[in-house]
């Protein structure tokens, strides 16, 4: 997390606490999931207690708040407040808040499933929101430029080239979550889960079953094919193409750790069934 954009948050803190009606704000937050984020929990003057959320502009999660806008608590929090120029953004606090990873895998896929059925909306064709092809593209320029990292060329370049096939022949597109994992889906009140953190794009649904599975690594490199195919069936997706992007994030990714042997081993893996 950038140190010179924590150094402005006080100073948003201070100017939403006014405008927001804030009686209290905690220190931040510490949350493995919340590396690009300042997190804290808020009570307002009429005693709602809420989340104020400050979020690290980058480049994939530049439209959270548009997001959160348009799906107006179907499915995600609610947002009560934005601040654009901030990134800010006071939310409808999930009580009691547990992560979806306290379920077994199988269970979540299940609740992961129904809540991305329920997000993938179609958008007006003027719209905020940026294609996928412009997030894979950035992936593909950042791949690029670390090239000397790369232990298995020839499997990167599949990677690579596997993420310009699908983008080029997407038929279907919607408005996708594409961070949607257990993590980011927390037990609350108003519904049994929620989602929270969505970064938003329109694509492919069948993108966005992917982050989910690479977030079951250990059950995706023992079984792949199965476990692909039974949650592209929980998604009503194509397992073919769910499996395609699965493959092309393990293989070329730019964040990954290329080096990691189970992410070469799940590569490899994928790569046999569907690159």
């Amino acid at each position: 997390m950038s140190n010179e954009w924590l150094e402005i948050v006080p100073l948003a803190l201070e100017a939403l606490t006014r405008r927001w009606s804030l009686t209290s704000v905690s220190d931040r937050i510490e949350c493995d999931d919340a590396c690009c984020s300042w997190i804290g929990f808020a009570t307002r003057d009429d005693g709602r207690r809420t989340v104020l959320k400050f979020g690290m502009p980058h480049m994939e999660g530049r439209d959270e708040i548009a997001g959160l806008r348009f799906w107006n608590g179907d499915g995600v929090v609610r947002l009560l407040e934005a601040d654009d120029t901030w990134n800010a953004m006071l939310l409808e606090r999930c009580e009691p808040g547990t992560s979806l990873r306290a379920l077994p895998e199988a269970e979540q896929d299940v609740v992961i499933a129904t809540l991305l059925r329920r997000l993938w909306k179609p958008v007006p064709t003027s719209t905020v929101f940026r294609p996928l092809s412009a997030m894979i593209d950035y992936w593909n320029t950042e791949a690029r430029a670390r090239e000397a990292e790369w232990p298995d060329a020839s499997l990167v370049e599949a990677g690579l080239r596997t993420f310009d096939e699908l983008v080029r022949s997407t038929a279907t597109n919607v408005l996708i979550a594409t961070d949607l994992h257990a993590g980011n889906v927390l037990c609350a009140q108003r519904e049994p889960w929620l989602v929270i953190d969505p970064k938003p794009f329109v694509g492919d649904p069948a993108y966005d079953g992917s982050q989910h599975l690479l977030n079951c690594r250990v059950r995706l490199v023992q079984e792949p094919l199965g476990t692909v195919e039974r949650f592209a069936d929980l998604l009503g997706v194509d397992a073919e193409r769910l499996g395609r992007w699965t493959f092309a994030r393990v293989a070329a990714e730019p964040f990954n750790d290329w080096n990691d042997p189970m992410l070469s081993t799940l590569a490899k893996r994928l790569s046999a069934s569907w690159s």
